[in-house]
């Protein structure tokens, strides 16, 4: 548990813009959202090391969203102490294959959604606001191409508004993460699974 997090309990977020927050994610596609303390995210160290453990993700070192190019946990638990709430968000579907179509097209509404909750949340001038998803966004974005044109040709990203960092270089725990949002699995993993991201404020 991070012992340098925020209180427990921060000065409550104006009803407007909570509701605001989660009536954006809904409409942008989530299932879910919800305002929680980011006290209550738990990051732990040993998670992003799982990035490069054996055997290694696939998805290690191909974009600047994933490890070793994110600055990991520490980074993560300085935003956090600057953030005093967060928005969690969920998306339910019906279960797809991991390398299908379907599957990418599911991680980038994902990112779609948390990237814009992030930019409606600037506007409101919560200025250090950062969104975080799931997957890598080489995988997800730029599947067809060779190579991720920031790493290999230190150019411009492909997809700026919308490709943000994974929640696993940073050892975010999702499981703790549904349980202080107080989500339950679907009972029944093979009629409906789910992806999450979260939104620091």
């Amino acid at each position: 548990m991070n012992s340098d997090a925020s209180p427990a309990y921060p000065a409550p977020l104006p009803n407007e813009d909570a509701d605001h927050f989660i009536r954006t994610a809904i409409n942008l596609g989530a299932t879910e959202a919800v305002i929680i303390p980011s006290s209550q995210i738990m990051v732990e160290d040993y998670l992003a090391e799982l990035c490069n453990g054996k055997p290694v993700c696939p998805n290690y070192g191909l974009s600047p969203s994933c490890p070793p190019h994110v600055p990991g946990p520490s980074a993560f638990r300085l935003w956090q102490n600057k953030s005093p709430w967060c928005v969690v968000i969920r998306m339910d579907f019906p279960p797809v294959g991991p390398l299908t179509q379907d599957h990418r097209d599911l991680g980038h509404l994902l990112h779609e959604i948390v990237s814009g909750v992030e930019h409606d949340a600037v506007i409101r001038g919560y200025t250090h606001a950062k969104s975080f998803a799931g997957g890598s966004c080489k995988h997800l974005f730029c599947y067809d191409f060779g190579s991720c044109r920031v790493l290999s040709e230190n150019g411009p990203c492909r997809n700026p508004d919308t490709a943000r960092p994974s929640m696993s270089g940073f050892g975010i725990n999702v499981a703790r993460l549904m349980a202080s949002a107080q989500w339950k699995k679907p009972p029944d993993s093979t009629s409906m699974s789910w992806l999450a991201g979260l939104v620091l404020l």
